[in-house]
Parts: structure tokens; sequence; C-alpha cells
């Protein structure tokens, strides 16, 4: 998978206030309680019905652009940085109805804090969510559908549950094109996160935890079935303690999206008894950038899950969880 090139960046991990966007963040209470109970997305659920509205809006010569079947090979593609069609959300492609239409799909697909954070990392990385391109893979309400969002250090997806078993519709991407500080990068709350979880660990499991290289390759953001394939310290290795911790970091990741989407992850990671035990937690040795102590590349994966985070030379993650 290529990496994106780089482009200069000004942010800082505060996301400011704008007009168009919600006031009030979401609350940290999640991250304590990782325990949603809420049922996956339908055809009918908020962003699924704003992109079926775009899509009713659309032309003919629109349709013929951005519109393609549900099995074209492009619907399963992820990469850190693409579009899967030319038209831009903020070309004269769209009429500004449209182009609003598009914004409130990803305020729908997100949490508070989680649009005002991918909108801060659009503005950051590519001038906005005007610079993004969309498109949909079949007919919104029909059996199978999927909307897709792509540009600079995004993919997200709208699907409505047409694929059974398998979170957000299919691997999304995240990132931020931040380089100056590691903790200055939008997301680097989660490799906090998850770092608590390394330093609860004793000696032995420390030693199962870090795993050779660098976390730069990003080729493989597919789920392996071959769970013998896998490297870092197993769930089930855990204490009490670092399982809550260990949970509370899975939240930490998830909180970004709608809660939709996170109750589907949750129900697709716990769907067996002790089904989190599987999973595995690796910290690449070679990426302590800072030399503090913490991890900025990391991984969690299982025979059908992976989320992997590159946290140099920026930000480059991706989520892939299947049941």
């Amino acid at each position: 998978m290529s990496s994106s090139s780089k482009k200069p960046n000004c942010c800082s991990n505060a996301v400011p206030r704008r007009t168009f966007l919600a006031a009030t963040l979401a609350s940290s209470a999640v991250l304590a309680k990782p325990n949603w109970v809420h049922s996956a997305p339908s055809k009918s659920s908020r962003a699924e019905s704003v992109a079926g509205d775009l899509f009713e809006s659309l032309t003919d010569s629109q349709r013929s652009a951005v519109v393609r079947g549900f099995h074209d090979p492009l619907r399963s593609v992820v990469r850190a940085n693409w579009h899967v069609v030319k038209p831009t959300i903020g070309s004269s492609f769209y009429d500004k109805r449209q182009q609003v239409l598009a914004q409130q799909i990803v305020r729908e697909l997100t949490s508070k804090e989680g649009f005002e954070r991918i909108v801060k990392q659009t503005e950051d990385d590519d001038g906005g969510l005007e610079a993004y391109s969309m498109a949909w893979f079949g007919k919104p309400g029909d059996s199978e559908f999927e909307w897709m969002l792509t540009g600079r250090h995004l993919t997200m997806r709208a699907d409505g549950n047409s694929l059974d078993r398998v979170a957000f519709g299919g691997p999304i991407a995240y990132g931020h094109g931040e380089e100056s500080d590691p903790k200055s990068n939008l997301f680097y709350f989660q490799t906090e996160q998850v770092n608590r979880v390394f330093e609860s660990l004793d000696a032995t499991q420390r030693k199962s935890a870090l795993i050779a290289g660098d976390g730069q390759s990003e080729a493989h953001v597919t789920v392996d079935t071959a769970e013998k394939s896998l490297s870092g310290l197993a769930v089930d290795q855990m204490k009490d303690d670092q399982r809550v911790l260990f949970e509370a970091a899975l939240a930490s990741i998830l909180s970004p999206y709608r809660e939709e989407d996170r109750s589907e992850a949750l129900q697709l990671l716990k769907k067996q008894p002790d089904s989190l035990g599987k999973l595995r937690l690796a910290f690449f040795r070679d990426s302590d950038l800072a030399k503090d102590g913490i991890w900025d590349c990391w991984r969690i994966e299982g025979p059908q899950t992976v989320i992997h985070f590159r946290g140099a030379p920026h930000v480059h993650a991706f989520i892939h969880i299947t049941g």
C-alpha cells in the first residue's frame, strides 16, 4: 500500500469551534464503560437515509460518474490516500444542497466529538471535506448498497448492514498529516490509551507484546484467518485489570464513530465467549519516536480483526472487523 505524500500542516490536537459543528464534545464516559447494546446500522439509519436523499437528487450525468454496481472491486479498496471517483464534494459537479447533504452523512456516521475531529483532520490535510470524493455502490434501500467517502487520510462507509458480520461496511482508514510532534496528531489520545495497557504489563508480558519492526508496513490490512500467524500478547494472557484497560482502549479507538457502528463492532468482537481473549496486542519495538516509553505504532489483531496504527512519520490507521 502506497503512502501519501507529505503536505505541510500547522495543526494541534485541539479542535476549534465552528458555526456548523456541534459545540459539545462527546462525554469521556464512553471510554470508561465500553458496553454498547444498540443494534447495528440499518437501511433506515440516519446516515443511510441522507445518502438516499442525496442519491435521489443526482442527475443522470452525475450518476454515471459516481454510482457503481455493488460488486465493483473499488468497493473493497482501502488506502490512506485515494479517491474512489474523480468528482470532489466541493467542486461544481455537486450543487450547494448536495454538498450540505454530503457533510450531513459524515456527521451522522460519527460521534459529536468524532465529527469535529474528522473535519479538523480534513481541513489540516486537504483543505476540508470539499476536497474529498464519494461514491454509491448499488442503490440506497436495496438489499445491497454502500456509500463511500475517500480522500487524504480517510475512507468511510455507510452500508445499512448490507454485509452481514462486517463492521463499518468494510475496512476503513483514518489519519493525520501532522509530523512536528507525535503528541500533536489528532489521534494521539488512542496511542495514550493503548499504551496504558502496556504500562500495566509485567516483564514477561511486555516481552510478548513487543515485536520487531517499526510498524511502517501497511500491506496487511485485511483480516487473517490463520491464528498461528499472529504476533503480540494474547488478551487471554492478561489479568482482569489489564483486560479492563484493553477494553477501554478499544472504546477509544471506536469512539469517533456513530453508536450503531461501535455497537456492531463490539458485538462482532464479543460474538463468542472470550472472543476478545483471542485478540493479540502488539507494539512495534522500533516505534518509540520520542524515546519517552510511548510506543507510537501498535496493532490489535485476531483471526477476523485487524486494527493497525502507524504513528510515524504521521498517522495512517486502519480498522477491519468481521465476524
